[in-house]
Formats: structure tokens, C-alpha cells, sequence
């Protein structure tokens, strides 16, 4: 039986590729293992699929100053021993990581055991683990053609980023019930990021007078953002999070509303759902998710409305405009190369562990 070790953790992000691979190499054989750090949120996320998880400790490679910074090499390093045990002990025939700086000790320690190693990088520029971790990879898969030219020739694959295959098999009935709401309007899904925005979401809100003249609206505003004064709207349907019913929802959905971080915008685009990018700030942030967002505005697969520019009249028209030209994003969507993103990678995981 072949044996895949993946790796991945820290955010949500850096987790859900990973579990969207898990059905397929099942399906191929693979006994698949696991390795996070010993209590991030890749844990939690692993455990009900029934993978063995391996904890390895972990520490963050700051470009700022930080007290930390003197200590968490040292939890790095000791991560890259207990990573380099774990491997020599589950004789992997490849690893797969998705990135997070907890992979960083097992991508080097699988370069030194000598096991082939394949990551994914979602960002339109690599961040800094994966900057670490490319010189020991054999492949590296990327979400934008603009990645391939920061990536060493030979190494570099536009795959897209694998999606749950679950959230491909909505139910509009079941969303409409669930939400209440009516067939005589097209419906908006706004979608903050994890733990919501309160920018966007207060655009939103201001927006609602002339938004629910012509549109529904679901708003995962994330924990802590619901407005109970806002509770009885209708037309208008706040979550802070949901997870069963959100293939559902996708699945009603005309339109979509985001943030542009690199997971989200691919599961649009596998979607094929006409989106409006409201990336978070370079303020705020390293400007990935402006990267991310112009490169799918020059695809054609999205419209983008910089944080700085979102007031509620901009966001009204912008919505409108989005809605009037829907068909268009669509056939661009429908026309792209990232369609098959599992079968690609888990072609590449293939012909790593048979080259083995």
C-alpha cells in the first residue's frame, strides 16, 4: 500500500486543500497520515476523517520584531526532529504539503530522508514558509499564471487549488427553506472571510435599503458580527458561520460578495459564481489578497472593489453591474484551465511516489 504523509496547518486555509484531496487518494489506496502542530486548528479539522494525526511542535518565522522570534527557532528546530522521526518511522513514498508554517520542519526533513515532496503555494507570491520550503520540493503547485514566473522552471504547475467536492452538490430548495426567502428575487451570499469583516460588513449593511429593493441576502458576517436589530429584516439572512448548509446556499446564490483570500476566490471560481473582491487591505495585511483578486479580474472571473474605495453607493452599483454582466463572468469561469485541480495533484503525487 502507498503511503502519502500530508502537512498543512494554521489557518483554515492551509487545511481544507488537504481534506479535499483525502476522498481521491482513498480511492487510490493510499493510507494516508497527517502531521499539524500539536494543538493548531488543523487538528480539529483532520479528526473526522479518520486520518492518523501526528503533532510536531511549531513556531512562526516573523519578518517583524518580536519577542518570540528568539524563541520559536528553537521550537522549529525541534519540530524538524520529531518531523524527521516521524517520517523515518511511517516510511511515507511522497508528502503533500499545503503550506503554514508548521510544514516548514516536514517538507526540509523529508527533503534530508529522502522522500519526494510536493507543495502548494495559493497566493499569487509565495509567503514565507513556502519560500523556505521550495528549494526541497519536486513540484510546486500554484492557483495563478502570474506564480509561474516566481517559481523555478521545472518545478512550478498551475493546478488551481483543490475543492471540497461536496460543495459542488447543492440544493437551492433546501437553502430557499432554510433561509426563507422567496423565488421572485436573485440572492447575494456575502462572505467575510473566517472571522468575518466588519468593514464589509458595515458596508453591507448601510447598503440594505437599496440592496432588498431587488436582491435577498445571506451574510456570514463571522463570530461575534451578527446586528440582532437586523434580525427580522426580510429578504435578509445573517449567520455568523455556517458549514452544513453551505453547498446549499453556494448553490442558491447568484452572485457572490467576498473577501479575495486565495481558498475562497478558487471555490468561486470552481462554483462558477460571479463575484464582487473586496481583498483586505494592504494596511492589513502582506497585499496577497490584492494580488489575488486583480489576477482573477484580469482572468475575467471577477470584479474588485478596493477597501478604500467601498462606501455603500459604490458597493450598490458595483453589485448591480455584477448582476447585469453575471454571464459574462460565467463563460469565463467555464473557459478556465483550473477545472480539475484534484486530478491534477494527485496525478503529480503519483508520479512522485512511483519515480521513488
Amino acid at each position: 500500500m502507498k503511503r502519502i504523509i500530508l502537512t498543512g496547518g494554521g489557518t483554515a486555509g492551509h487545511v481544507t486543500p488537504n481534506i479535499a484531496l483525502i476522498p481521491k487518494l482513498k480511492d487510490l489506496g493510499y493510507d494516508i497520515q497527517y502531521i499539524g502542530s500539536y494543538n493548531g486548528i488543523e487538528k480539529e479539522l483532520i479528526e473526522p476523517f479518520g486520518v492518523p494525526y501526528h503533532g510536531i511542535s511549531s513556531g512562526k518565522l516573523r519578518r517583524y520584531f518580536s519577542v518570540q522570534n528568539f524563541t520559536d527557532p528553537f521550537r522549529v528546530l525541534k519540530g524538524f526532529g520529531e518531523a524527521k522521526k516521524l517520517i523515518k518511522d511511517l516510511k511515507p513514498d511522497v508528502i503533500f504539503s499545503k503550506g503554514g508554517f508548521v510544514s516548514v520542519p516536514v517538507v526540509l526533513a523529508g527533503k534530508q530522508c529522502k522522500v519526494p515532496v510536493i507543495i502548494h503555494e495559493s497566493d499569487m507570491t509565495p509567503g514565507l514558509a513556502n519560500k523556505i520550503a521550495i528549494p526541497s520540493a519536486v513540484k510546486v503547485c500554484c492557483n495563478f499564471p502570474e506564480t509561474l514566473d516566481a517559481l523555478p522552471k521545472g518545478k512550478a504547475v498551475l493546478t488551481g487549488s483543490p475543492i471540497r467536492q461536496e460543495l459542488m452538490s447543492g440544493n437551492k430548495i433546501a437553502a430557499m427553506d432554510f433561509c426563507g426567502f422567496t423565488a421572485d428575487k436573485p440572492v447575494i451570499l456575502v462572505i467575510g472571510g473566517s472571522l468575518g469583516s466588519v468593514i464589509v460588513n458595515n458596508a453591507v449593511r448601510k447598503s440594505l435599503p437599496d440592496l432588498l429593493k431587488d436582491f435577498q441576502i445571506i451574510h456570514l458576517c463571522g463570530k461575534g458580527k451578527m446586528d440582532d436589530s437586523l434580525k427580522d429584516t426580510k429578504g435578509y439572512c445573517q449567520f455568523e458561520y455556517i458549514k452544513d448548509e453551505l453547498r446549499d446556499i453556494f448553490a442558491l446564490a447568484d452572485i457572490v460578495i467576498s473577501r479575495a483570500g486565495a481558498n475562497a476566490i478558487c471555490e468561486l471560481l470552481a462554483l462558477r459564481k460571479p463575484n464582487l473582491l473586496i481583498p483586505l487591505s494592504a494596511k492589513a495585511s502582506r497585499g496577497d489578497q490584492i494580488l489575488n483578486a486583480r489576477s482573477f479580474e484580469r482572468q475575467g472571473f471577477s470584479m474588485v472593489l478596493e477597501e478604500e474605495e467601498l462606501t455603500d453607493v459604490s458597493l450598490v452599483s458595483a453589485v448591480h453591474e455584477l448582476y447585469d454582466n453575471r454571464g459574462t463572468f460565467i463563460d469565463a469561469m467555464r473557459n478556465s484551465d483550473q477545472q480539475d485541480s484534484i486530478d491534477t495533484i494527485v496525478s503529480l503525487i503519483e508520479e512522485a511516489a512511483s519515480d521513488r
